[in-house]
């Protein structure tokens, strides 16, 4: 996630960060404060205690009194962090209320702790040294300005120096009173110096990594997403506000040739408006060369995950998804585009207006043009091996549409079966069974009934020869023909996504699209 600043920065106050963010973070932090205030605390009330049992003659007076108050301390800070901050929405003002509450808080306890052990003349020390301790983390664990890291510092010292005072007056101390009370003063005056220059200098670094976060009218949130080529974060928008995700094509991923193709791709990708292709909203580049576009957000799952977390998919589940993918391909393929990576984990399956199972096709253009290398016995092969058409490894300039329908093919498989096409040991392994072998009827590695029309139509997909598969819309035609055999009812489907619903969101990728050089003397 992006560092988001103290509320009422200039950050924040530009709109990069948006208020409930900015709130939302600060108490994600103040909470982490507390458990590391609690549990440090609890080591110096363990520690005191095993050491007054075993030197008994060094025991304060009123050390009783200082562990009564120390607990009632602990109390306040366990029902603050276990109660309020992890399971509460606190405003702005309830969250800086507890800031300054700590603040003082911590400072009272250890100074009224280091007057009532007077006598015991390390422990005015030892509070000093916690109290200074307390100062600094904050700088470290709260986003803060300069100016806030000031006053909560001197908040927090000045009782252990109203009790250094108190003390040098009252008992006889190893350095002379002014000494003491001075010494008291300059100690915790460095202290505070420096939280509030490191806690300046960790808010601009904030600040800085906000901005760097900051494409375009787009402030990225957090990743949900990596590829060979790039990562796929979630923003918003700063007018709109509106969830994003944007994809960024890093340059010393891709070629500056590359980034050429993929921007004049995407300008003909943003023209495709068939609902089962994600939306184009924007796309360029930044100063530093980093290509991003920016598309619709889809809050569901990739059938990668889809069939690794609930197994091998109903039949009609699997119909109806080819069918949508096919739709989408057909529009990409009549004006020209081929995706050129189609595979599970590039098909988000979603929700949309209350109508299940909507597929929709990502990353168009992400993986270009299969080139070939200059070798006259090897070739550059970019996709995700398990997915990669024949010709793309023998003829890479064979490649054009029906490339993507071989790879459909693998995904129905994939859907139906819970098993690739082709398994191997290595990835050029895999790539050689796509051109030599013939794959095993997905009914005879599948779990499932698997109807024999949709089976025949994957083998189809899965032919050898480019011209022997169908195209996208004679393919989705024939599947839209297919009899239900009635394995996924809408209202099960409807269940399905309800309970989705509760469990998570959009997870990110596992299938990596990969450059493999083939030396094609060893095929």
């Amino acid at each position: 996630m992006v560092e988001a600043p103290h509320p009422g920065s200039s950050v924040a106050r530009a709109g990069w960060l948006s208020e409930e963010d900015t709130r939302g973070y600060l108490q994600s932090r103040l909470s982490v404060l507390s458990g590391l205030m609690f549990w440090s605390f609890i080591i110096l009330l363990a520690f005191m205690s095993l050491m007054y049992a075993v030197y008994s003659e060094i025991k304060p007076k009123r050390e009783d009194e200082i562990l009564v108050m120390s607990g009632v301390g602990l109390v306040i800070i366990a029902v603050t962090w276990r109660l309020f901050l992890l399971r509460r929405k606190l405003s702005m003002r309830q969250l800086s209320a507890i800031d300054l509450m700590y603040a003082i808080g911590t400072g009272t306890v250890f100074g009224a702790s280091a007057y009532l052990a007077l006598e015991f003349h390390p422990s005015a020390y030892g509070c000093l040294v916690y109290a200074c301790f307390m100062v600094l983390l904050r700088a470290i664990v709260i986003p803060s300005t300069g100016a806030r890291t000031a006053v909560t510092g001197v908040l927090t010292v000045l009782p252990m120096t109203i009790a250094a005072v108190a003390v040098a007056f009252k008992e006889k101390q190893d350095l002379p009173g002014p000494a003491f009370v001075c010494g008291d003063i300059v100690i915790s005056g460095v202290v505070v110096l420096l939280a509030t220059v490191g806690s300046r200098i960790i808010y601009g670094l904030r600040r800085q990594a906000s901005a760097a976060m900051q494409l375009g009218q787009y402030t990225l949130d957090g990743k949900i997403g990596e590829g060979g080529m790039g990562a796929v974060y979630r923003a918003r928008h700063a007018l709109l506000r509106r969830p994003t995700a944007i994809k960024l094509l890093l340059p010393d991923k891709i070629g500056a040739d590359t980034l050429d193709r993929f921007e004049r791709e995407v300008q003909h990708m943003s023209q495709l408006t068939h609902p089962n292709t994600v939306a184009v909203f924007d796309y360029g580049r930044n100063p530093d060369g980093v290509f991003y576009y920016a598309m619709e957000y889809l809050d569901g799952i990739d059938l990668e995950h889809l069939v690794q977390q609930y197994g091998p998919q109903p039949a009609d589940r699997v119909t109806a998804i080819l069918q949508q993918i096919c739709g989408a391909l057909h529009e990409a393929h009549h004006k020209g585009i081929i995706h050129r990576d189609i595979k599970p984990a590039n098909i988000i399956l979603c929700e949309r207006g209350g109508v299940p199972d909507i597929a929709k096709v990502v990353d168009f253009g992400l993986v270009q043009e299969i080139t070939a290398d200059t070798g006259e016995s090897s070739h550059v092969i970019l996709g995700t091996p398990a997915y990669v058409a024949p010709e793309a490894v023998t003829d890479p300039e064979l490649v054009g549409p029906a490339a993507d329908l071989y790879a459909l093919g693998a995904v129905g498989y994939y859907l139906l079966s819970g098993k690739r096409v082709f398994e191997g040991k290595t990835s050029v392994d895999v790539l050689v069974q796509h051109v030599t072998s013939t794959p095993k009827p997905p009914s005879q590695v599948a779990a499932i009934h698997i109807p024999e029309p949709l089976e025949q139509l994957i083998m189809q997909c899965l032919a050898k020869r480019p011209d022997a598969r169908p195209a996208a819309a004679p393919l989705a035609k024939a599947l839209r023909a297919m009899t239900s055999i009635n394995d996924w009812p809408e209202d099960q489907a409807l269940a399905w996504w309800d309970e989705f619903r509760k469990q998570g969101r959009l997870q990110a990728t596992a299938a990596t699209t990969m450059t493999i050089t083939i030396d094609l003397a060893q095929r």
